[in-house]
């Protein structure tokens, strides 16, 4: 009985020891985490400069304290793991204005990359780097931006996997994934599953990182197309396109499939739709599945790229008519209005006779700093608003009101006009999209008691005014601009010439 305990203590004690050898070898995982993300709107007029990008504050390595976002889900995976040390890589933060900003200045361009180069060559020892990216960036003089910066980046880390993050607006090809090791697109429009995304860059990273994966990847170009405002995910066929990919991923352990539909206001050079499969060492699965995508989303492209929108006056009557009916609020999306300072919805409402709307927002930061300088909240006011942006723009409008809100929200100087029947203007110095309805309470605005709500916005809002219930009726409007739901008014220059509904017109 004695020798019996001996040998069972005599196993434990062995157990025990290679438990602590075992832990013992096991080194710290040490992964770099970067972002440098901008959607461009090449056709808008003014560039996106180091100024632009600083507006908020310099380039900063604080990256990683969040649990939301791509990093957020990124950062969340790795401490379920446990073991990996995650490294802040200097970044730009946000770019004043956001997708209303042309063209990235090269000097911004390679400003950025070589922060982060800088810091990677610094950072001692690495395992892995992680792109938190968009995809839709646009450079001057660099056909495809996202592929350069991993390519740049890799010049220094090496052959260690370099994940990248993208938004499903990006446009992309095969020389970001024969740039990276595995690429990750979110499926979701409004954008829910950005920390999801970034999870599952975590997991392959680390599973790469321990000799478990080996990813391996297929890039597909269906050869369409789509405006922005046909591909939100809760309605066909973008939801039926996202839930195929799902299904792939569920048929097959360790997949990963995604799409991006593209982002159609950037013209560049791989300007459309993107399938790209990550498998694990499986490349003939990742070329089927590719493959089947790619033929799918080709199937659906007239239902998917061929639909139109009301055009303004049609639109505007549309939602009067609505809010006659008692559907209110009702809902305008100006969604083309690349800039923000369109006022062809403005414009019309008032011609039809419109009563008790709120234009949220328009951007007119000159009007802005005219009020700022010589008028005070409760003041009476006559100026001109809106119009002045770019060709597209309209129409500067005469407004007789009173200032009813002079102040900041969110960083940003705020003007509420107020005139005619119960009607507001909320004035902002940049494009505003406005996805719920938050900014209403501190502006002294009950949106509960509004006919009619002008967004600048393409499916966004339908976060916060849709899924909530919000809204009575919905008018998505294809007023003049930057952002037209018909593609072919727009004078591309530089994306492929075999695109639908563009170039191909079957």
């Amino acid at each position: 009985m004695r020798i019996g305990k001996m040998v069972v203590y005599g196993i434990l004690l062995v157990v025990v020891l290679a438990s602590v050898c075992n832990c013992a070898e096991q080194k710290t995982i040490r992964i770099a985490v970067a972002t440098f993300s901008h959607e461009t709107c090449t056709f808008a007029p003014k560039p996106t400069t180091v100024e632009d990008w600083e507006y908020f504050g310099p380039p900063t390595a604080d990256i990683i304290d969040t649990f939301s976002g791509y990093i957020g889900g990124f950062r969340r995976m790795c401490d379920e793991f446990g073991g990996v040390e995650l490294m802040g890589i200097t970044s730009p933060r946000s770019a004043r204005g956001g997708s209303s900003g042309s063209w990235n200045t090269t000097d911004a361009f390679d400003k950025y990359t070589h922060l982060m180069a800088e810091d990677l060559k610094k950072a001692g020892h690495l395992d892995g780097l992680f792109l938190a990216l968009h995809g839709a960036m646009a450079v001057t003089g660099i056909p495809k931006p996202e592929a350069e910066i991993v390519r740049r980046l890799r010049k220094v880390v090496g052959r260690i996997p370099i994940m990248v993050t993208l938004d499903l607006h990006a446009n992309e090809d095969h020389e970001l994934s024969d740039a990276a090791d595995a690429v990750f697109i979110i499926k979701r429009y409004p954008h829910y599953d950005t920390a999801l995304i970034g999870e599952r860059a975590a997991r392959v990273m680390i599973k790469t990182i321990r000799g478990d994966y080996i990813p391996t990847m297929a890039t597909r170009k269906p050869g369409v197309i789509t405006p922005s405002v046909f591909q939100g995910t809760g309605v066909s066929p973008a939801m039926e396109i996202m839930e195929r990919a799902r299904r792939w991923e569920c048929q097959h352990r360790d997949v990963y499939v995604s799409v991006v539909f593209g982002f159609a206001y950037a013209d560049v050079p791989d300007a459309g739709a993107t399938v790209m499969v990550v498998t694990n060492n499986d490349q003939r699965l990742a070329d089927r599945i590719a493959n089947d995508m790619s033929d799918y989303i080709w199937r659906t492209r007239k239902a998917f790229a061929g639909k139109t929108l009301p055009k303004t006056n049609e639109g505007v009557a549309l939602a009067i008519k609505a809010a006659k009916a008692g559907r209110t609020p009702v809902i305008i999306a100006d969604h083309s209005d690349r800039t923000g300072g369109s006022s062809h919805i403005l414009e019309e409402l008032i011609r039809q006779g419109a009563e008790n709307f709120c234009i949220t927002t328009l951007r007119d930061e000159q009007a802005i700093d005219r009020i700022k300088a010589c008028y005070n909240a409760g003041d009476s006011i006559a100026i001109r608003i809106g119009g002045n942006l770019d060709k597209f723009a309209g129409n500067p409008v005469e407004i007789n009101g009173k200032i009813e809100f002079l102040g900041e929200y969110g960083a940003e100087a705020i003007v509420v006009l107020h005139f005619g029947k119960n009607n507001r203007i909320i004035l902002t110095p940049t494009l505003r999209q406005v996805t719920n309805t938050s900014i209403f309470g501190p502006l002294g605005i009950n949106f509960k008691e509004l006919d009619i709500i002008v967004l600048k916005s393409r499916v966004h809002f339908r976060r916060g005014y849709h899924e909530t219930g919000v809204a009575g009726a919905i008018f998505e409007v294809d007023a003049p601009g930057w952002g037209p739901a018909d593609l072919t008014m727009l004078p591309y220059k530089n994306i492929p010439k075999d695109l639908y509904p563009v170039y191909r017109r079957n």
